[in-house]
């Protein structure tokens, strides 16, 4: 894997608006993807803390579709996993919403800014969790708790870079590598 941009596969696409059905479409779809991916990783004894899967999808529409898609996937999904499994914890809501946020953010700046690389994903994903845990040492007033979960993410938050670069790879509909 390379680490210089790429051009043509997993270029960001037109960011989508807010006034197209394409943004319900595929905010649908990625807030879909993040409520049946933690459902798969709860599965597993510990595998939402260690897997991180709430935010796969986040990275997904805000590097793809931009700013508007990945804010959305990042509000929606967190509070639809909640409404509809309980999950996550009321008292890790906040953090997650945070978290989500940062990386939708993150990940659309930096996809117009400097063009897929899994330098750039590896960025991103570190980026939003090292801010994140800054925000949750903060509002758990428990710096050590918030570096605790850090450690405990590591295999997600290396699953995100690794699989993350790899989806984003995929040619978009049109595109042809």
């Amino acid at each position: 894997m390379s680490l210089a941009a790429s051009p043509a596969c997993g270029a960001p696409a037109k960011p989508l608006s807010v006034t197209e059905a394409r943004f319900y479409l595929y905010t649908t779809l990625f807030v879909a993807g993040n409520i049946a991916l933690p459902a798969l990783c709860h599965l597993v004894p510990g595998g939402g803390p260690m897997l991180l899967p709430i935010y796969f999808f986040t990275l997904v529409a805000g590097w793809r579709f931009g700013l508007a898609a990945g804010l959305a996937t990042a509000v929606l999904s967190p509070l639809a996993n909640h409404a509809l499994t309980g999950m996550p914890p009321q008292q890790m809501l906040t953090v997650i919403l945070v978290k989500s946020v940062m990386l939708a953010v993150i990940a659309s700046w930096v996809a117009r800014r400097f063009g897929l690389s899994l330098l750039a994903v590896a960025c991103v994903v570190l980026g939003y969790q090292v801010a994140g845990v800054v925000v949750e040492g903060l509002l758990t007033a428990s710096p050590a708790a918030a570096l605790a979960d850090f450690r405990v993410g590591l295999p997600g938050i290396v699953l995100q870079i690794l699989g993350g670069y790899a989806v984003l790879r995929l040619p978009a509909r049109g595109e042809h590598c």
